[in-house]
This record gives structure tokens, C-alpha cells and sequence, in this order.
């Protein structure tokens, strides 16, 4: 069946009126601050007043690792969503909102596809509520007042060789990855080499997506550390004053975005952290506003298993108290043929021996999800070219790992379409069968946590790093710091820090080249491979072919 660009079909939506929506979750109209009349955000005064209320089910969307042949895990979450409606369960969808280098470089959209979408799509995916410009801005205000301090005499005694905050962009810009500052003369300051990050890799992005509140944002950002002095004592961002501006910038992105699907399921978008130099979660307080109006809450984690699911497990989970319910991995049989060794050129064709061969990277994530404690459901999100052959495959394979797999349609059908695996989901959820454990404990030595990591998770042989590296975890851990959980930044492509290597790699060597304290977000970052925190754009960007038409729409969003 031949379904419609996306973008065509969010066009013709129906969307209804975002108190509507509001109400649908017993979210008085007078809670909500409209931004026109399909998108609001949840005042804070109303999420206040959940406190105490009983939470709903949580449910995991996860997927294999990414591909070219696409997997399709924010469409499988929308669906879900979607099809838990549909068979009567108060549902609601948390997802993370677009970036916008990613969207005009590779990806070019991020609202999910076909007939299990998010509503309205062309904002959603460019400036939404403004929710990033916020955090650029009280990021970027943070830089200027870093550098002001040491204009005006450095009362601090800040080591200007040792300046570790960054500017950041929300945009793919290789060229602003190293850069020199305060060039020009004796009025601009010190001259210092300095660099920009994404925003998505923002340490503010991180923290407004845990923060519980305003007041623990501010604690957060005050707990920042910038920079440090000559004694090598650190400077945090409460030491220049900066705190309580940057807090004022963020006021309204800390409220929670709702939106629509195209089946009106209520969706929460907040937040966007990426999973590979970031946690990969949305934000705590739309997951548990969510919770706290819904029987049912279907979200995301960013990437592959390795790397959102985990980190969803072991920072967001461990630091909000969540304890989710059951986790669904998606998974396509064109993504399984190519990590079965084909090229995308040939995932045209029936090849049953590719499926299986590449049903190794799918066997490693539903091992690695149940050590969580979390029973695994695995979607397989069909494509029309999928034969019976194939999908027979992986129903075998998954069968064979003690876990069950479901056909859902939802692309080309929406809620009907996955209805099947909403029912089966919805049954474990309700069985309270979970027995959810992070991977490691708080007080395990940091350098410890990387290794468990690696060697869990990815079955990495060895981890690799510099002296100084250790030094500088251990450093750390006497300042207090131990206790922190590892956020791993390297490739999704692979379980490996090697893109290209695909399926289920045993045995390879993951190295550490640099570790960064993230102290208000409160995680250790430890870089892995050549991953870049701030992504350049591919050959031919996405943005090429976004445009407006004659009619004032905007084309190319997909």
C-alpha cells in the first residue's frame, strides 16, 4: 500500500484544539500556556500539585543499533502510544524534542512516520517553544560571564588555561570545534583556545532534563564546575553569580511541552539530550508528570540499546526513581539484513540467512535489557518489502532467546496496526513481573563503572586510557564525585567504538581518550573512540532540499 510523504500526512491532520488533548488528562485549561492552538506547555504550578499521586506504568522503547536501513524507534513509540489507546488504556507518549543540526543534516525530521506521528511536525522539528534557544542562550550567558570575570581582574584566580566550559550552538558546525577567543586587542580580554559543542550536548540540556524543579534546577546549574584555578581548586558557576540569571532564562523550557499524535494521543516532547555524547533521555519532569495523569507512559531512549537504553536505566532511572515496566526493542528486517553482512543496495531482496546471521546484534540487546530485570518485548517494524520468510526468522530467533516478537504495522496503519503488541504489552506492564536493578552500584570506583560498562554491555575485552585519565577519575572521586554514575559517549553504530563494525563484536579493545565531570547533571562523561560532541554536516545536508513552496509550507522535512 502506497502511504504519503510524511510531511503530506501531518499536513492534512486533524488535529484538535491542545485543550482538548490537555483535558483528555484531566489538565484544567487554565494550567495549560498555549502556543497557538495545537502545542502548550504544563504550568508548573499544576505538576506541583501531582505530588503524591500514584504512578502509572512506564514502558521502554529501545532499538538495535542504528542503521541506514532504519529501525524506526520514535514511530514504534508514537505507535504504541497509539495503539494502547485504541484498545481502551489511558496512554500518554514521551519523547525528546528535534534538534536542529541533526534535522537539517542527516535525519531531517524526528516526530516518528507515515500514520504514527506527533503533531504539529514542521514546528516540532524547527523552533518548537523555544525550548533550545533557551538553553543556548543560558549557556552561552554562562561563557560571557566566565570571561567577563576574568576581564574584570579574576577575582577567582581562575587558571585561564584551565577554562573548561565551552560555548554551544544547536547546529551541526565542524569548523567551530576548536576555535581561538578574545582575540583583537587588550579590550577583548585574554586570548584562549576554546571550542562550541551542540547544544543537545549541553551540560544545561542534561541537567533541565533531570531537574525535579526550579529550585533543583538552580542548585544544579550552581553545582556546575567551569573552570579551575591555579591551586587546581575548581570555580562552579555559583562562584561568578551565574546561577540565578541562567535559571531565569529556563523558567518556561523547565515546563513540559504537550502535543498531539495524529490519533490524539496526548504527547509530552521535552527535552533533548543526545545518547551518544549525552543520557538520551527526555526530561524527568514530563516523565513523571506523565506518570502521574496516565495509566500507561511510552517513551524513548535515544540510539541504540547499548547506549539510550542504558543510559536511561543508569542515570535517568537511578536518579529520578523511576522503575519502568516492561521494555519493547525494535528492530527491522532490512536493519537485521545488514548487520547480517549486506549492503544496502541488496535489502531489496528475500535473504533469510542474512536475517539470522544478523539477528546476533539483536540477541546481544535482549540479553543485555533482561540484566536489567526488565521483561523484553521486540517490535518488528515492517517494511512492505518484508517476506513472511523473513519475519518467520526473527520470530524463531527471538523465540529461542526466551523472549516474543510482534509484526506491527503502524507505519502504514497507525494505532490499528500495532494493536497486537499494545495488548501484549499492556499484560506485562500489569503483571508487575519487573525487578529493575541498575547495572552497577553508586559507590563502585568510577574507572570500575566505565569497565562493567564495557565489558557488560558492549563485551568489551579491555578499556584503554592515559594515566592521566585515571589521575583524573581518581582525583575526582576524592573531591566527592565517586558516587556518580558513567555516561558513555561513543559511536551508535556498533557495540564497538568502530562504526563499521556491525552484528554482535566480541573481544575488541574500547578506548578512553577523555573523561569529562559533568557535577551539576551529575554524571562522569568518559569519551570513547573518535566520537565528536560537536557533529559535522554529511556531504550533501538534509537542508538542501528544505524549502518553502509556493504555498508558504515548508518542503523537505521528512
Amino acid at each position: 500500500m502506497a502511504v504519503k510523504p510524511d510531511i503530506e500526512i501531518a499536513r492534512e491532520a486533524q488535529k484538535r484544539p491542545i485543550t482538548e488533548i490537555g483535558a483528555k488528562l484531566g489538565i484544567p485549561a487554565e494550567q495549560l500556556l498555549p502556543y497557538g492552538h495545537d502545542k502548550a506547555k504544563v504550568s508548573q504550578a499544576f505538576i506541583a500539585g501531582l505530588e503524591g499521586r500514584k504512578s502509572g506504568r512506564l514502558i521502554l522503547v529501545t532499538a538495535i543499533n542504528p542503521t541506514p536501513a532504519g529501525e524506526g524507534k520514535t514511530t514504534t513509540t508514537v505507535g504504541l502510544g497509539d495503539g494502547l489507546q485504541r484498545i481502551g488504556r489511558k496512554a500518554a507518549i514521551c519523547i525528546r524534542e528535534a534538534s536542529l543540526g541533526p534535522n537539517f543534516g542527516m535525519k531531517g525530521g524526528a516526530a516518528g512516520g507515515g500514520y504514527a506521528q506527533i503533531v504539529p511536525m514542521e514546528e516540532m522539528n524547527l523552533h518548537f517553544t523555544g525550548d533550545f534557544h533557551a538553553i543556548t542562550s543560558a549557556h552561552n550567558l554562562l561563557a560571557a560571564m566566565l570571561d567577563n570575570h576574568i576581564y574584570w581582574g579574576n577575582e577567582h584566580q581562575i587558571d585561564v588555561r584551565r577554562v573548561v566550559w565551552r560555548r554551544v550552538v544547536d547546529m551541526n558546525d565542524r569548523a567551530l570545534r576548536q576555535v581561538v577567543t578574545s582575540l583583537g586587542g587588550v579590550a577583548n580580554g585574554f586570548p584562549r583556545e576554546s571550542g562550541f559543542d551542540i547544544t543537545v550536548a549541553s551540560e544545561v540540556m542534561a541537567i533541565l532534563c533531570l531537574a525535579e524543579d526550579l529550585q533543583d534546577l538552580q542548585r544544579r546549574l550552581g553545582d556546575m564546575i567551569v573552570a579551575y584555578r591555579h591551586d587546581r581548586t575548581p570555580v562552579f558557576a555559583r562562584d561568578i553569580d551565574a546561577d540565578g540569571a541562567m535559571t531565569v532564562l529556563l523558567r518556561d523550557a523547565m515546563q513540559p511541552n504537550l502535543v498531539q499524535t495524529l490519533e490524539h494521543t496526548p504527547a509530552f516532547v521535552h527535552g533533548g539530550p543526545f545518547a551518544n555524547i549525552a543520557h538520551g533521555c527526555n526530561s524527568v519532569i514530563a516523565t513523571k508528570t506523565a506518570l502521574r495523569l496516565a495509566d500507561y507512559v511510552v517513551t524513548e531512549a535515544g540510539f541504540g540499546a547499548d547506549l539510550g537504553a542504558e543510559k536511561f536505566f543508569d542515570i535517568k532511572c537511578r536518579k529520578a526513581g523511576l522503575h519502568p515496566d516492561c521494555v519493547v526493542l525494535v528492530a527491522t528486517v532490512r536493519a537485521l539484513k545488514m548487520n547480517g553482512g549486506l549492503e544496502r543496495d541488496e535489502l531489496g531482496d528475500e535473504n533469510v540467512s542474512a536475517v539470522r546471521e544478523g539477528c546476533s546484534n539483536l540477541g546481544r540487546h535482549i540479553q543485555n535489557l533482561k540484566s536489567f530485570g526488565v521483561p523484553v518485548v521486540v517490535a518488528i517494524n515492517h517494511f512492505t518489502g518484508d517476506t513472511e520468510a523473513e519475519i518467520d526468522a526473527v520470530r524463531a530467533y527471538v523465540a529461542g532467546q526466551g523472549a516474543e516478537a510482534h509484526l506491527c504495522k503502524h507505519w502504514a496503519e497507525g494505532g490499528a496496526g500495532i494493536e497486537g503488541l499494545a495488548t501484549r504489552v499492556a499484560e506485562i506492564a500489569d503483571a508487575d513481573r519487573a525487578q529493575f536493578a541498575p547495572l552497577y552500584p553508586d559507590q563502585m570506583p568510577l574507572w570500575q563503572k566505565i569497565e562493567c560498562v564495557a565489558e557488560r554491555i558492549y563485551h568489551a575485552h579491555e578499556v584503554t586510557a592515559d594515566q592521566r585519565i585515571h589521575e583524573q577519575l581518581a582525583q575526582w572521586e576524592a573531591q566527592g564525585y565517586g558516587h556518580l554514575p558513567v555516561c558513555m559517549a561513543k559511536t551508535q553504530y556498533s557495540f564497538s567504538t568502530d562504526p563499521g563494525l556491525r552484528g554482535a563484536p566480541e573481544g575488541h579493545v574500547v578506548p578512553v581518550r577523555e573523561v569529562r565531570l559533568s557535577a551539576g547533571a551529575g554524571f562522569v562523561v568518559a569519551i570513547c573512540g573518535e566520537i565528536m560532541t560537536m557533529p559535522g554536516l554529511p556531504r550533501r545536508p538534509a537542508a538542501e532540499k528544505i524549502r518553502l513552496n509556493d504555498a508558504g509550507e515548508v518542503e523537505g522535512l521528512f
